[in-house]
C-alpha cells in the first residue's frame, strides 16, 4: 500500500484559503485542478505552537504535525513529523531579522540547510498592518497591500514564489513553482510555507 502523502499529485499554482468568521486558525490548500490536498488546523490555546495536518476537512486522516519547541520567542524552530514520530525537516525564523522583514530558512531530515525564504518587499507589509488598524479601510488592506515571499537554495536559484492575493481579510495565499524540485524539497515548501502562512498572517 502507497504511503499516503500531501504531495501526490500536486498541479501548480498551489492555493492556500484561510476560514474566517472562526476562532480556529486553519485553511485548506487546494491545487490547480480545485482538487484539495490538505486541511490545516492550528491547535489554539496551547503555550507552543502546534499545527495539523489533515488529507482533507473531514480530519479523518492525520498527514503531519508540525511543532514548536519554544513559546513565543523570535528565534523558534517549528519541526515537521509523520504521525509515527518521523522527523522530516524544519522551519527555523532567522530571528529580531523577522520583525521587519520576514526571513526563514528550511533544514532536511539531517538538519542540513537547503532552502532559505525571504519577503520581498518589506514596506509591503508595513503598510498592510499599519491601514489594517484603520477602521473600515482596514477591510480593504487585502486588496492594497499583497507581500511575496522568494524560497531559494543557498546558491540563489529560485526553486517557488509565495504571494498573498488580493481577498477580504488577508485570506488567501499562492504558491508558484518556478524551478524542477529536488528530493524532499518539496514536502518541506509544502510544510514550511504552511507555517509560515499562519505566522505572516498573525503579522499582518
Amino acid at each position: 500500500m502507497q504511503e499516503t502523502n500531501l504531495l501526490d499529485n500536486v498541479f501548480y499554482p498551489y492555493h492556500f484559503t484561510f476560514k474566517v468568521g472562526t476562532i480556529h486558525n486553519d485553511f485548506t490548500a487546494k491545487d490547480a485542478t480545485g482538487a484539495t490536498k490538505a486541511f490545516v488546523k492550528q491547535k489554539i490555546f496551547k503555550l507552543k505552537e502546534h499545527v495539523e495536518v489533515f488529507s482533507d476537512d473531514t480530519r479523518s486522516e492525520l498527514l503531519y504535525n508540525i511543532r514548536a519547541n519554544r513559546w513565543l520567542d523570535f528565534n523558534t524552530t517549528y519541526s515537521f513529523t509523520k504521525p509515527d514520530g518521523q522527523t522530516i525537516g524544519r522551519l527555523a525564523r532567522k530571528g529580531w531579522r523577522s520583525l521587519w522583514k520576514a526571513s526563514y530558512e528550511l533544514y532536511d531530515e539531517r538538519d542540513q540547510q537547503d532552502l532559505v525564504i525571504h519577503e520581498k518587499n518589506a514596506w509591503t507589509k508595513v503598510m498592510d498592518g499599519l491601514l489594517s488598524e484603520v477602521p473600515v479601510l482596514g477591510l480593504f488592506t487585502g486588496y492594497l497591500f499583497n507581500p511575496a515571499y522568494t524560497v531559494k537554495r543557498p546558491g540563489g536559484t529560485l526553486v517557488a514564489t509565495f504571494t498573498k492575493k488580493p481577498s477580504f481579510f488577508g485570506r488567501k495565499f499562492e504558491l508558484t513553482q518556478d524551478a524542477p524540485f529536488e528530493t524532499g524539497e518539496e514536502q518541506r515548501i509544502h510544510l514550511g510555507l504552511m507555517m509560515m502562512a499562519l505566522l505572516e498572517r498573525r503579522r499582518g
